[in-house]
């Protein structure tokens, strides 16, 4: 069952390398400048490459400028780690972030997140991060859904970059069970949706996939009736689990804002609900997708839904509590929310 609680540090004062990458969670979580925060995820790599025998030698040589990624504020935050206590910029993060994004009983029944992107594509941490993060955050289950070949401006994933992605899920799920860690790494993908209705992806490889997301990502403003054709083939796949970011629009964020797609939401809902697909409640802020009057008119109809997050960075994982406010102020039931399954009936469903 998923923790309530946002606090991604395992112990109160962290290890140096930790506290490099709790200070960057909060700072994601926090929607801060992304230049920001990849300085606290390269300091932390720049330490791991070091013996931590090393670490103080450093520190008494003062010797940390000569290390390349490490700026005046991660060191503060590396020297204070090293005296055994909280780091200050790390407090003021922690106490910042105490309350959480949203009030929701929801958030503690969500067992997983079903959607997130890795450096495979356009994620900035690897998947072993991502995971790390999971089961701080109580997940029991997280889907690694990196984009397909069509998207080339995220480095969408080929049949060959596909199978070199599960090798190293394999790898991380081995040294997370070796760590004692309760939490499945699915393979996934997010899938475009071609014009056609077609999925992005070889049949051999969709096959191969614990979860499937099928968004759309181009033609945005394609006509009503294009659209619908085409969000309805996707979902009449038998690989399509969930159907993603419904109407692709922006309301905020650094990209700008975008209009709804237009299509037949009672005819695409109602292929989401005769074929057993989960539509997706997309908690990124900048999206908030389906907008409210979709997410209840999806709601009436008797759909499934899926609470993800899109996470593109381990901060981002949290936005799951976004999500989970709107479904409770749609009035949607837990059981109906695919990711609040155990693992067992939610991957039944996934293959069947």
């Amino acid at each position: 069952m998923a923790s309530t609680t946002t606090d991604p540090a395992p112990q109160n004062v962290p290890s140096p390398v930790d506290a490099l990458r709790e200070v960057a969670f909060w700072l994601e979580r926090s929607r801060a400048d992304s230049h920001r925060v990849k300085a606290y995820r390269r300091a932390a790599d720049a330490l791991v490459a070091l013996d931590p025998s090393d670490w103080l030698a450093l520190d008494e040589a003062d010797g940390w400028a000569a290390i390349p990624g490490l700026g005046r504020s991660t060191v503060a935050v590396i020297t204070e780690a090293l005296t055994g206590r909280v780091p200050q910029r790390l407090g003021e993060l922690r106490e910042a972030g105490a309350q959480p994004l949203a009030v929701t009983h929801l958030r503690g029944l969500v067992r997983g997140d079903l959607h997130c992107h890795t450096t495979w594509s356009d994620g900035g941490s690897p998947v072993g991060e991502m995971a790390r993060t999971a089961v701080v955050l109580g997940h029991d289950y997280l889907a690694i859904t990196d984009h397909s070949p069509r998207l080339t401006v995220a480095h969408g994933l080929d049949a060959d970059r596909l199978r070199a992605q599960w090798r190293e899920i394999d790898e991380v799920q081995r040294t997370l069970d070796e760590q004692g860690a309760a939490v499945r790494i699915l393979k996934g993908i997010e899938v475009d949706i071609l014009d056609d209705g077609a999925l992005d992806q070889t049949e051999e490889m969709l096959a191969g996939l614990d979860v499937v997301v099928a968004s759309v990502h181009s033609r945005l403003r394609s006509d009503r009736d294009s659209m619908t054709q085409r969000m309805v083939g996707a979902i009449a796949n038998p690989h399509t689990t969930v159907l993603g970011h419904c109407t692709g629009r922006l309301v905020e964020g650094a990209r700008g804002t975008r209009p709804a797609s237009d299509f037949d939401a009672e005819v695409v809902f109602e292929a989401c609900r005769q074929f057993g697909v989960a539509v997706e409640i997309n908690s990124r802020p900048e999206r908030q997708d389906p907008p409210d009057e979709l997410l209840a008119l999806a709601e009436r109809m008797g759909c499934l839904f899926s609470i993800d997050t899109d996470a593109h960075a381990p901060g981002q994982l949290d936005f799951q509590t976004l999500g989970c406010a709107r479904a409770e102020a749609a009035g949607i039931p837990a059981q109906r929310i695919i990711n609040s399954w155990p693992l067992d009936e939610l991957l039944d469903f996934a293959s069947r």
